[in-house]
């Protein structure tokens, strides 16, 4: 099989091609140099030369701040949901299938249930959260060989997230201010790439939840990293103090995060699929693997 991924530097679309490699698949990697997903000429002529049987569609912009900026929210809408569109359009075309990475950040954040992947009660906090899901609605309106993965909270080798962040402030900082109220699942996208490359060896078309398992607050998952890090023998961060604060006491950020992104992944088993390992077994496995 050979399957385009797009968003090729990033976190996610380096790992999607280094697993398809891995099963043999021929995999094409294009980042914005490559394909701009914003020109619908440009993404027609290139989804339409490689002449894949499948696009994984993993670029977004993702820098959840600066998409709140005024003049930045045409570039955001241009990006995730215009850019989206565009690759379906030619993904309909050429009838062939489109994995669609989206976000959590659909729903409205609230309360302490789990989000299903069929609900319809979408209200995104911010403009991230809106593109991505017109993102959504673009594949739902254009495909029917579709799979739309949501996810949350993402950590890679290739790239900056959370952990890094925590590692290198753990160096310069001995006491360090974490939110509590914020709950979630982190996804290593070591283990996601996996479950990308599963699903589109399929026709098991819809949409899922796909996060690590396990739930966790950002306080709870800072504690872990350090704590981790110490039993590796980095005794520096055996006295880094991690103070749990709510959102309201950490200061608002530009963009509003969700309280609640707790996400229900039965889906997956029930359709054959399945779940990625618990989020402190990916932690572990990701240390192991990143110079730090």
């Amino acid at each position: 099989m050979k399957v385009l991924v797009t968003g090729v530097k990033g976190q996610l679309g380096y790992d999607t091609v280094n697993e398809l490699e891995k099963r043999g698949h021929s995999a094409v990697g294009v980042d914005i140099e490559e394909m701009d997903i914003t020109n619908a000429e440009e993404v027609n002529r290139v989804i339409k030369d490689v002449n894949p049987d499948a696009v994984i569609h993993c670029a977004a912009w993702t820098a959840v701040d600066a998409a709140e900026d005024e003049e930045n929210i045409p570039k955001v809408r241009s990006v995730n949901a215009k850019g989206t569109e565009n690759i379906a359009k030619v993904c309909r075309e050429l009838d062939i299938k489109m994995i669609y990475i989206s976000t959590d950040y659909v729903f409205n954040g609230q309360g302490t249930h789990f989000w299903e992947p069929d609900e319809k009660d979408f209200a995104p906090l911010n403009v991230y959260g809106q593109t991505k899901y017109e993102g959504e609605c673009a594949v739902k309106e254009n495909l029917d060989k579709y799979f739309i993965v949501r996810i949350a909270w993402v950590f890679g080798k290739n790239g900056r997230n959370f952990i890094k962040t925590m590692l290198n402030l753990g160096k310069t900082h001995k006491e360090l201010r974490v939110v509590n109220d914020q709950i979630g699942s982190p996804t290593y996208t070591y283990d996601l790439a996996k479950l990308l490359v599963d699903m589109v060896e399929t026709e098991k078309y819809g949409i899922y939840h796909a996060t690590n398992e396990g739930i966790c607050s950002w306080y709870d998952f800072a504690c872990e990293i350090f704590k981790q890090a110490a039993e590796m023998g980095r005794n520096e961060y055996n006295d880094v103090k991690v103070i749990p604060v709510t959102t309201a006491e950490y200061g608002e950020s530009k963009a509003k995060r969700p309280f609640n992104s707790r996400m229900s992944k039965e889906k997956l088993t029930e359709t054959g699929f399945e779940k990625l390992p618990d989020w402190k077994d990916a932690l572990k496995r990701y240390l192991k693997e990143i110079e730090f």
